[in-house]
């Protein structure tokens, strides 16, 4: 006996309602009561109704497809990310498929000039950290593809963005070491081009000026997210004639390399020298002495990202909004005097 599957003409049955309400209903349209959607969503889970993807797509040439471009998906933080929006989009009947640009602006470039653009229903971007071309992205909005910055956004590009927020995190993190002593307080900054990158270090910038330390620019440093960057840091840093006591890193990685730098040269981390990260990585916890970090928000910024994607899908005309997430202060024993 072949299998009966449920859809909308049986919930709309079941309900004593029309065909069209149960769509508009599932397809959370705005012209819905919001009874009305909890009544049909709760009598679709009930009846374990799935909706034929395949008629869907052949009627709104929709494929139920959404792409994430990332940086990475290894570590802590892009991993935590994706699997927000993984929750969404399952929740959904969302299929990702995922572009790994390794942080290169020419494989971010590449990636998108063999996008296929009929098989995307829409784009989550995080950009790559020399990516400093925001034509590309532009060109794919106005072919009708949708696109939601996350994390790290291009900034010139009228489209919804989710970040922590990292300007006040930033100020956070560096009232906190002036709170606990520390004045010669230097910043293992990201890549200069990044949004982020720029309001961490003016966060930085900010606590030094409003407790009256001054900002030297020889205590700034620009490069990649890694480790291996931090220890570079540390190393050019201890080439000065005078000398940092405190570190503030862009990401706990880097500050996991400043410290590992440190330990090296023999200095005392927290007593001599304070350190502090931005994220809260679990190594964060691992690390001896464990790591003060400013944690961001990561699973949420992948979950209201994705929402905010499929807005933009389903309705064609829905504004762009910047979404900004508060980040939190975690103090550990490398800011311990």
């Amino acid at each position: 006996m072949r299998r009966h599957y449920i859809t909308i003409k049986d919930i709309a049955r079941e309900l004593d309602i029309s065909v069209s309400t149960v769509s508009r209903a599932l397809r959370d349209a705005y012209d819905v009561n919001p009874k009305t959607r909890e009544k049909v969503l709760a009598k679709a889970m009930e009846l374990h109704y799935k909706p034929n993807f395949n008629a869907i797509g052949l009627v709104q040439s929709q494929t139920h497809h959404i792409g994430v471009l990332m940086p990475a998906i290894t570590n802590y933080y892009f991993s935590t990310v994706f699997t927000g929006i993984e929750q969404v989009a399952n929740a959904h009947g969302y299929n990702l498929i995922v572009f790994i640009t390794n942080d290169s602006a020419e494989r971010e470039q590449a990636i998108l000039n063999d996008l296929s653009q009929s098989s995307l229903d829409g784009l989550l971007v995080s950009v790559s950290s020399r990516a400093d071309s925001q034509a590309h992205f532009e060109e794919l909005i106005r072919n009708g593809i949708p696109v939601v910055f996350f994390d790290r956004v291009a900034d010139a590009v009228l489209t919804s963005k989710v970040m922590q927020d990292d300007y006040h995190g930033a100020f956070e993190a560096t009232q906190h070491l002036i709170d606990q002593g520390y004045r010669r307080i230097a910043h293992l900054a990201g890549p200069a081009g990044l949004t982020f990158t720029q309001k961490r270090r003016k966060g930085y910038e900010d606590a030094l000026e409003n407790s009256g330390l001054s900002v030297q620019s020889d205590w700034i440093i620009h490069s990649g997210f890694s480790q291996e960057c931090g220890f570079d840091d540390v190393t050019q840093l201890w080439k000065l004639a005078e000398k940092p006591d405190a570190l503030f890193a862009v990401n706990d990685r880097k500050a996991i390399g400043a410290m590992l730098a440190l330990k090296e040269r023999n200095i005392r981390i927290g007593k001599e020298v304070g350190v502090i990260g931005f994220t809260n990585d679990p190594m964060a916890q691992i690390i001896s002495p464990t790591l003060t970090t400013v944690a961001e928000p990561a699973f949420d910024i992948g979950k209201l990202s994705c929402e905010l994607l499929l807005k933009h899908i389903s309705r064609k005309n829905f504004e762009a909004q910047d979404v900004i997430l508060p980040a939190r202060l975690i103090v550990r024993e490398s800011t311990r005097r």
